[in-house]
C-alpha cells in the first residue's frame, strides 16, 4: 500500500512540477508569424514562460532579455524602429520559438459592430476590380475571433493569424479596414497591420471594461450579474429551447410538405386557390396584417433558348427574415435571417427553355415579413436580365405566434472588452478606427457620456496616451419624411457622435450620404475607408495642409428674419452637390415649431430663412433618420455634418 502512495505522490508532482519544468516559451497570437510591428515607438512584445525564466529575445542584430515573474509573464520593449521589414525575431529560454516574415510599419486597430465586420464579399457587387486587383504583401490583417467574457479579461485570444492581403483571402476581410489601409499605404508607403475586432449587433457598454463601467451603474450590475456562468447556460439552454421548439412546430404545420411526394415547390403544382401579391412588399400591406410562419410564393417566366441551359445567377434583395429558394425544384440557396442580401448561384441545366418557375419559401418569425422594396430582383444569364419584380403567387403554410426574442448574452456590458480587446491591449498600435453607433441609437442622450468614455478607457488600457481614434458618424437611413422632424434617433446619436471630437486627438468621417433607406448595412464601404483615411492623415499622419472633414456647425447669427451659419471644415469653399439651391435646413421662431427653410451660400457661410418666420431663434440640418435634399459640401467633396443650434 506505501508502495501505491508513493507512486501516486509521485505521479502527482511529475503531473503538476514537470510541466512548469518544460513549459517552454508561449506567445499571444498576435505575436506570430507575419506580424506588423509599431514603428517610431518603443514596442512591447511578450508572453509567458517557467516562473522566474530568463527570457532572450533576438531581433534587428540586437538582444534584449527578461524574466518571467511568478506567474510566467515576461515583456521586452524594443525601441524605436523605422518602417521595413521582413525581419525574423528568436526567443529563447528553455527552448526557441521563431517569428518570422516580420515588418515593421503602422499598426491600426479596427472595431465596432456590423458595419465594421461587413466583408469585401458583401460589398463585392460595387467593386469588382478591386476585388480583382487586391494583393498587397505590406498588408497584414489579423481578425480576432468573436468571443465574450464576463469577469476575468482573457490574456490571449482563442486563435487567430496575420495574413496578407491576397486574392485568396480578401472577400473575408473587412470592407471598410481594407479601404481604410488601401487608402493610407497609397498615401505613405509603408507596411500596415489591421487587428480587425468587431461583431454585429453590439453596444458602446460591451466594448468596456469592468473598472470604466462602474460609471454606468446599470451596466456594471448587469456585468455582475453575467459573471455567474450557471445564469449564462440557463439563458442559452432557454433560448435554444425556445427556438427549436418554434421551428418544430413550424416545419410541422407548413402545409407546404404536407402531401407525399408533392411539395409546394415542385414545378407543376396547382396553384389556381393561391393569391397574388407585388413584389417587393410585405403581406401586413397586403391585408394580411403582421401574420408569422411561412408563406411560400412563386412565379412562373419564359426563357429564351439562348439562356437555357446556363449558369445563372437570381438576386432576391433581401428578405425578412429567413427563406430557402428552388428554382424548377432544384434548391439553390438559403439564408437564415433578414440582412444580408439574396444572391443565389443556379448551377448550368436548371434552367430551361420556355416556361421556369422560381419558388421562395419565406420564413417571418416576428414583425412584418415579406420582400424589402429598392432591392435588385432579378435572374441575370451571361449579360441578360429578367426582371422578377411584380405580381407573384403566394400561399401561407403555416401561421404562428411571433417568435420570441431571444437575449444576446454577446451584447451584455463588459462581454467582449474581456474577450476580444483585453488581449490586444499589450500590442503597440498607431490608432483606432471605429464604426458603431446602431445599437445605441435609441439610448443618443446616454452616448454622449458613453462613447467618450469608452475613448478614454482604451486609452487607459493601451497605456499609449492620446493614441489617434477615428470613428463614422452614421449614414442616412430608414424612410425620408417629407416635413421636419422633432425627434430622431439618428439625429441625435450622431449629434452624440458629434460632441465626442472635444476629445483630444479624434476625428469623424461623415457618412450622411452614404447609407441606404432600407439597409442598415449599406455597401458603400470604399468611401467609408478612404474618408476615414483622409481624417487620418491629418490626425495621425499630421498633415495639417489637408481638407479632411466636410463643413461642421461653429456658430450662428440672427441679422433680422436670418440666420447666418459659419462653419469649421469649408476646405476651399461651400457648395451644393446637385449645383441647385441649399437644401435639408429648417428653421423655427420662439415656439420651436420647425419649417422648411430657404438657404444661401455666401463665401464660406450659409444664410437660412423662412418667410413664416419673422424671429428665427433656431436652424437644424439633416436632422433626421433619413435627411431629405442634405446637399451641402466643401468644394474638396466632403459632405456637411448634420447639426442643429438648439438643444
Amino acid at each position: 500500500m506505501k508502495n501505491v502512495d508513493r507512486f501516486l505522490i509521485l505521479f502527482l508532482l511529475f503531473v503538476f512540477i514537470m510541466p512548469l519544468s518544460f513549459a517552454g516559451i508561449r506567445l499571444p497570437k498576435l505575436v506570430s508569424d507575419g506580424m506588423v510591428l509599431q514603428r517610431n515607438t518603443n514596442v512591447n512584445v511578450w508572453g509567458w514562460a517557467s516562473p522566474g525564466e530568463m527570457v532572450t529575445v533576438h531581433f534587428m542584430d540586437s538582444e534584449y532579455q527578461s524574466t518571467a515573474d511568478e506567474y510566467g509573464n515576461w515583456h521586452i520593449d524594443l525601441p524605436k524602429m523605422k518602417a521595413g521589414g521582413p525581419y525574423e525575431m528568436m526567443i529563447s529560454a528553455s527552448d526557441t520559438v521563431s517569428v518570422r516574415n516580420i515588418m515593421v510599419g503602422d499598426v491600426w486597430l479596427c472595431s465596432g459592430q456590423s458595419n465594421m465586420d461587413l466583408t469585401m464579399q458583401r460589398v463585392s457587387p460595387l467593386y469588382e476590380d478591386e476585388i480583382k486587383n487586391a494583393g498587397n504583401p505590406d498588408i497584414r490583417y489579423f481578425s480576432v475571433p468573436a468571443v465574450w467574457k464576463f469577469g476575468q479579461p482573457q490574456n490571449d485570444l482563442l486563435s487567430g493569424k496575420w495574413e496578407s492581403i491576397s486574392p485568396g483571402n480578401i472577400l473575408g476581410v473587412s470592407a471598410v479596414a481594407y479601404f481604410f489601409a488601401d487608402a493610407i499605404y497609397g498615401k505613405y508607403h509603408i507596411p500596415l497591420g489591421i487587428i480587425r475586432a468587431s461583431l454585429g449587433g453590439t453596444p458602446a457598454e460591451a466594448w468596456i471594461s469592468e473598472d470604466a463601467i462602474k460609471a454606468f451603474p446599470k451596466y456594471y450590475d448587469e456585468a455582475q450579474k453575467f459573471e455567474d456562468p450557471d445564469l449564462i447556460r440557463m439563458i442559452q439552454d432557454q433560448d435554444r429551447t425556445t427556438s427549436s421548439v418554434w421551428y418544430t412546430e413550424l416545419n410541422r404545420k407548413d402545409k407546404g410538405y404536407k402531401t407525399p411526394g408533392k411539395p409546394w415547390y415542385s414545378p407543376d403544382l396547382d396553384i389556381s386557390n393561391w393569391k397574388v401579391m407585388q413584389v417587393p412588399g410585405y403581406w401586413a400591406d397586403n391585408g394580411r396584417g403582421e401574420v408569422n410562419g411561412v408563406v411560400w410564393f412563386r412565379k412562373d417566366i419564359d426563357l429564351p433558348a439562348d439562356m437555357a441551359g446556363k449558369d445563372a445567377r437570381i438576386n432576391l434583395g433581401r428578405i425578412v427574415d429567413a427563406d430557402s429558394v428552388f428554382v424548377n425544384g432544384t434548391f439553390v440557396g438559403t439564408v437564415s435571417y433578414q440582412y444580408p442580401p439574396r444572391r443565389y448561384h443556379i448551377p448550368g441545366g436548371v434552367l430551361k427553355e420556355g416556361k421556369n418557375t422560381i419558388v421562395v419559401r419565406l420564413i417571418s418569425n416576428t414583425g412584418k415579413g415579406g420582400f424589402v422594396p429598392d432591392k435588385p430582383y432579378e435572374l441575370i444569364v451571361d449579360n441578360q436580365t429578367i426582371d422578377l419584380e411584380g405580381p407573384w403567387y403566394y400561399r401561407f403554410g403555416a401561421e404562428m405566434d411571433p417568435l420570441p426574442s431571444q437575449t444576446f448574452i454577446r451584447r451584455k456590458p463588459t462581454g467582449l472588452y474581456n474577450g476580444m480587446l483585453a488581449p490586444l491591449t499589450d500590442y503597440t498600435i498607431k490608432g483606432v478606427v471605429w464604426y458603431q453607433g446602431e445599437s445605441n441609437a435609441s439610448r443618443a442622450v446616454e452616448y454622449q457620456t458613453l462613447f467618450p468614455a469608452l475613448i478614454k478607457n482604451w486609452r487607459e488600457k493601451w497605456n499609449q496616451g492620446d493614441f489617434p481614434f477615428i470613428y463614422v458618424q452614421l449614414p442616412n437611413y430608414l424612410e425620408s419624411t417629407n416635413q421636419p422632424v422633432e425627434d430622431s434617433d439618428w439625429a441625435m446619436l450622431r449629434e452624440a457622435q458629434a460632441k465626442a471630437l472635444s476629445l483630444p486627438n479624434t476625428a469623424m468621417a461623415i457618412a450622411i450620404d452614404l447609407g441606404e433607406w432600407n439597409d442598415v448595412h449599406p455597401l458603400h464601404k470604399k468611401d467609408v475607408g478612404e474618408r476615414l483615411a483622409l481624417a487620418a492623415e491629418k490626425t495621425a499622419y499630421h498633415e495639417r495642409h489637408i481638407v479632411a472633414s466636410g463643413p461642421m456647425y461653429k456658430s450662428m447669427k440672427v441679422k433680422g428674419n436670418k440666420i447666418v451659419l459659419t462653419f469649421t471644415g469649408t476646405g476651399s469653399g461651400l457648395k451644393t452637390k446637385d449645383g441647385g439651391e441649399p437644401g435639408g435646413f429648417a428653421i423655427a421662431g420662439k415656439d420651436h415649431k420647425f419649417v422648411w427653410a430657404n438657404a444661401g451660400i455666401k463665401g464660406n457661410k450659409v444664410i437660412v430663412w423662412s418667410d413664416q418666420i419673422d424671429h428665427p431663434v433656431a436652424v437644424r440640418y439633416a436632422w433626421a433618420n433619413n435627411p431629405v435634399r442634405a446637399n451641402v459640401y466643401n468644394k474638396e467633396g466632403l459632405p456637411m455634418a448634420p447639426f442643429r443650434t438648439d438643444e
